[in-house]
């Protein structure tokens, strides 16, 4: 698994509807790429937004970041939605998980 977090701040003069549009196309457009796993996003409550996305392997990644479409709504995002951001990419993380599911009772 390839792991991409995006931590970002919007604009204060962003134009919401165009972000959105933009956005709900490239989360399509992700879905739908060789490789994809999963994607989330969290807006804290000072406006901070966490973005996490998840990917067979780095080349899956590497290829949704150079994709054509995708290419020029980052462009568009750096002169007009973000004030900042943050761009985290890890290979193989670390993975520890828990589940209620799979707890065993203690007598």
């Amino acid at each position: 698994m390839f792991l991409v977090v995006f931590r970002n701040r919007k604009r204060a003069d962003l134009d919401v509807d165009a972000y959105i549009h933009d956005a709900m196309k490239m989360e399509a457009l992700a879905e739908a790429q060789p490789g994809f796993l999963l994607f989330r996003s969290y807006t804290a409550d000072d406006g901070e937004v966490l973005s996490m996305s998840e990917w067979q392997d780095e080349a899956t990644a590497m290829a949704w970041a150079r994709h054509a479409e995708h290419v020029v709504v980052q462009r568009r995002g750096r002169k007009e939605y973000y004030e900042s951001y943050t761009l985290y990419a890890c290979d193989s993380p670390k993975v520890q998980r828990f589940s209620m599911d799979t707890v065993v009772p203690q007598v």
